[in-house]
């Protein structure tokens, strides 16, 4: 679904540059992987990509000296920072330069794929993506296009986002959804506000599925939800 989409990926560390690279093309991206960033600059002058993730801390040029030559010659192109580093000072130096998102080391790839969808998404890339529409959840069923939530006594019109966040919790049945990716996913940030909006709609979603026992959205401290059915 993405084997048109091509990404320019400077990563210092070879294993971490392996594993990205790995994953994003098991997605379909077509994905260039160069250690340095004079020879990621070089490669972005000869070859057109799509977007780019960027190591800040990289040998012979630093991602942000790289990223100031690509702004200078293209407004345009995403550009995702990849960095040790989670000083406020630093992303705010990142953004100045005029990146589109910053992910702090270490990450999980599910997190890096949906901040990339999102920023895709934000600068109007399409990518087209199956989605699965249909669920069994104890004794509702999910009609995720519709936006519709039955069980035998009931039918619950849910709005757009509190559908698409039933539907992530869905596909994550029995394990962590991350709360940073679902936000990525449906807000397309994962900031204070959004979260707080993402609370409200986790809030409405407990009080619908309440009516089966065996149906319930646990809080994981620190990490996301979890939608458990026994």
């Amino acid at each position: 679904m993405n084997e048109n989409l091509k990404i320019l990926l400077l990563e210092d560390d070879p294993n971490l540059g392996l594993i990205i690279q790995e994953s994003l093309e098991h997605l379909g991206y077509h994905v260039t992987l160069l250690t340095d960033g004079e020879a990621g600059l070089a490669e972005f002058r000869n070859e057109s990509f799509d977007l780019c993730l960027v190591d800040v801390m990289m040998p012979l040029r630093d991602g942000f000296s790289f990223a100031r030559e690509v702004r200078n010659n293209n407004s345009d192109i995403p550009l995702i920072f990849l960095t040790a580093k989670s000083l406020t000072e630093d992303k705010v130096a990142g953004f100045k330069i005029g990146c589109d998102d910053y992910i702090t080391k270490p990450f999980s790839m599910e997190e890096l794929v949906l901040r990339i969808q999102a920023v895709l998404s934000r600068r109007g890339i399409s990518l087209d993506q199956p989605v699965a529409d249909e669920f069994e959840i104890g004794r509702f069923s999910f009609e995720f296009p519709k936006q519709v939530l039955r069980s035998d006594d009931q039918e619950v019109q849910l709005t757009a986002k509190e559908a698409e966040l039933l539907r992530l919790l869905c596909l994550h049945q029995n394990q962590t959804l991350e709360r940073s990716a679902a936000l990525l996913k449906i807000w397309g940030d994962d900031s204070y506000h959004a979260g707080r909006s993402m609370d409200v709609f986790i809030s409405r979603l407990r009080k619908i599925l309440k009516e089966d026992p065996r149906i319930e959205i646990k809080t994981i401290h620190g990490q996301g939800y979890r939608l458990l059915v026994d």
